[in-house]
């Protein structure tokens, strides 16, 4: 199986990185993507141990709607970075990418204009996109349709949204992955969201360190637990694992290639 999205980059992994991989391997996980926040030195220099050590996994970078103030008005600058980092890393996909209005932590005009600039960035050179969206669904799907010219492909990460908003990301063509938010208690209305998605387009992640699902919940998390994502998604969907797995696998393909 694939973590599609994981941050083994960050400082959290840096003390026993080795040892999470083999857990990771030892849980049957083949491929992972890490997200590499464009312009994070730190993260890049890390990223080189993490190929190193996991040679099959995959990178993403771009500008997080967090960092968007710091080219607020410069979105040339701001392309210029992530085209640089690209080639820099190989990477695979632009993201995580998006707006984030649950913080606020950048202007919000700042955030769009540089996740539209992405945007067209992703269009331009043929690759998907990782989608951060939190309180802020209708201005996502705004400037993804206006500036994805129906061409674009990519995946809405760690979807926390309701079953009408994963069924226009499908009808956008999108993937929609789910992280151990799947796994919690009072995660009903995410769960029938799962449920609603066609196959194809289903992905499952860790998002790690963050968001560890049930039973590993308040933990740091890592790709070995994704596995527990997938059993719930096989659950709510009558599948056994490997069915689930077989079919996650195949649309982790269709989506960022082999």
């Amino acid at each position: 199986m694939i973590d599609s999205h994981c941050h083994l980059a960050g400082e959290e992994f840096a003390a026993d990185l080795p040892d999470v991989i083999a857990r990771a391997h030892a849980a049957g996980v083949t491929e992972a993507v890490c997200i590499v926040a464009a312009g994070d030195t730190g993260e890049q220099e890390r990223a080189g141990r993490v190929r190193a050590l996991w040679p099959t996994v995959r990178f993403a970078t771009g500008i997080h709607p967090h960092q968007a103030g710091a080219f607020s008005g410069d979105v040339a600058a701001a392309l210029a970075m992530v085209e640089r980092e690209i080639g820099t890393m190989d990477a695979c996909a632009i993201g995580e990418i998006g707006l984030d209005y649950h913080y606020d932590f950048s202007p919000r005009d700042a955030q769009q204009e540089v996740f539209a600039a992405q945007v067209r960035l992703a269009r331009a050179r043929g690759l998907p996109v990782v989608v951060h969206t939190r309180e802020a669904t209708a201005d996502t799907f705004r400037i993804l349709r206006g500036e994805g010219g129906g061409a674009l492909r990519g995946v809405f990460h760690c979807f926390t949204g309701d079953r009408a908003m994963a069924l226009d990301a499908e009808a956008l063509g999108f993937h929609v992955s789910f992280a151990g938010i799947l796994t919690f208690p009072r995660a009903g209305e995410l769960r029938e969201a799962a449920a609603a998605v066609a196959l194809e387009r289903l992905l499952v992640e860790t998002d790690s360190p963050y968001l560890a699902p049930v039973p590993h919940r308040g933990q740091r998390n890592e790709p070995a637990f994704v596995v527990r994502v997938l059993e719930t998604l096989a659950d709510l969907r009558a599948a056994s694992a490997a069915e689930m797995g077989t079919q996650v696998t195949a649309n982790f393909v269709a989506l960022f290639g082999k």
